[in-house]
C-alpha cells in the first residue's frame, strides 16, 4: 500500500466517514471508495458490485478477480429518546455491538447518570437538542416515552434527514394517532413508511430486556438491509 493511500485512510478515519478499501491481491494495489465519490477508472466497472458490498457491510472479492474489497464502518450512534426502562436495557445490550448511545429526555428523574452511569445523557427537549446537533442518515433513532411532546419532534428530525433506522413503542393504536399526526405536518406516506412501529421484531417478549432484544434485532437487520 502506497502512503498517498495510507494518509487518504488515516485522513477518512480522521473525519469518522465510512469507506472501503479494495487491494488488488496480485500486485498490492490499492483503491478507495467513498459513497458520492467517482471510482478510479481501473475499478470504475466494478462499481455496481462494490457498491452492493458496501450496501452490505460485506467484505468479500470480486467475482473472477482478485480484486477484496474491506469495508470499515464507524460505530452506530443511537438517539434513544426517553431515558426509560427498556432504554437501560438497549445499552446493554448495545455494548456487543458497539455502539455509540446519546440519551435524551427533558424529564430530570428519569435522565440521570446514576440511572445511565455509561452512557451520554442529554437532559433536554429533543427540540433544542436537534437544533444544535443534527442526525445523520447513518444514524439510528429510538423513541420510548410514549409522549408525543417528546418523541414527536425527534421523530419528524430522523424523516427529514432521512435517517436510516426510525422505531417508535407503543400500540397499533398509538402508532395510528402518531402517523396521523405526522401526516398533520406535511409528512407523505413514503416518508411514514420508514417508521417502525410499533418497534421491534415480533419475538413474543413481554419483558423490558425481552422487548430492548426485538429492537436491536430489528436494527442489526436494518444495518445488513435484511
Amino acid at each position: 500500500m502506497n502512503i498517498n493511500i495510507i494518509n487518504q485512510v488515516l485522513e477518512l478515519k480522521k473525519k469518522k466517514l465510512n469507506f472501503s478499501l479494495i487491494t488488488n491481491l496480485e500486485n498490492a494495489r490499492s483503491y478507495i471508495f467513498v459513497e458520492g465519490k467517482k471510482l478510479e477508472n481501473e475499478i470504475e466497472v466494478y462499481k455496481d458490485f462494490i457498491i452492493d458490498a458496501f450496501n452490505k457491510r460485506s467484505n468479500q472479492i470480486i467475482n473472477n478477480t482478485q480484486l477484496f474489497i474491506d469495508n470499515y464502518f464507524q460505530p452506530i450512534k443511537i438517539y434513544i429518546i426517553g431515558a426509560v426502562h427498556i432504554a437501560q436495557e438497549i445499552i446493554k445490550l448495545s455494548k456487543f455491538f458497539k455502539f455509540e448511545i446519546i440519551v435524551i429526555d427533558p424529564r430530570g428523574f428519569f435522565a440521570s447518570q446514576v440511572r445511565f452511569p455509561d452512557s451520554k445523557v442529554i437532559q433536554e427537549w429533543p427540540k433544542n437538542f436537534f437544533q444544535k446537533e443534527s442526525i445523520k442518515k447513518n444514524d439510528a433513532l429510538i423513541a420510548l416515552t410514549h409522549d408525543p411532546k417528546i418523541d414527536d419532534f425527534a421523530i419528524q428530525h430522523a424523516l427529514t434527514n432521512n435517517c436510516f433506522y426510525i422505531g417508535a413503542l407503543g400500540s397499533k393504536k398509538t402508532h395510528e394517532n402518531r402517523i396521523q399526526r405526522l401526516k398533520d405536518n406535511g409528512f407523505t406516506d413514503e416518508e411514514l413508511r420508514k417508521i417502525f412501529g410499533p418497534i421491534g421484531l415480533n419475538l413474543g417478549g413481554r419483558s423490558a430486556p425481552e422487548i430492548a432484544l426485538s429492537i436491536i434485532s430489528q436494527l442489526v437487520a436494518k444495518i445488513y438491509k435484511k
